[in-house]
């Protein structure tokens, strides 16, 4: 039986292993959420400045080429339209001033990706079944 679903996720990530991980891990885990992939924070804002449909979360990387995942997140933050949407960061930094920063600015959480697949798939079920039984905005 499919899992309600949030009604569409913007995943930000520049590398093509970690962004077909993550379209296998809400198959795996049989959300149907509309996933929409952006390879870096400048895709990403064209997708949001030209869509009607505003994505009920995002999923962000923080090293990206072009623009950083902390710049894209200053400008989201920065934009009246969108600074409301939950932003999650799904990252390899353990930097502690990048989680600082990203707090400081606005998130909603941040995930280390861990190495193992299984306990990767155990934390975005854990954000995803979250963000389902909170009241997001509808824009």
């Amino acid at each position: 039986m499919a899992k309600k679903a949030i009604p569409s996720i913007l995943f930000i990530e520049d590398d093509m292993i970690e962004r077909m991980k993550f379209d296998r891990t809400i198959s795996k885990l049989k959300f149907e959420n509309k996933i929409i992939e952006a390879h870096n924070g400048e895709d990403a804002l064209r997708i949001l400045e030209g869509n009607e449909e505003i994505p009920s979360i995002i999923f962000l990387d923080l090293n990206m080429p072009r623009i950083s995942g902390l710049e894209f997140l200053q400008k989201l933050k920065n934009d009246e339209r969108l600074k409301f949407i939950p932003t999650i960061v799904l990252t390899t930094s353990n930097n502690h001033k990048d989680l600082l920063e990203c707090y400081r600015i606005g998130i909603a959480g941040y995930i280390l990706k861990p190495l193992k697949y299984d306990e990767y798939v155990e934390k975005i079920e854990k954000v995803l079944s979250y963000w389902n039984i909170n009241e997001l905005i509808s824009i």
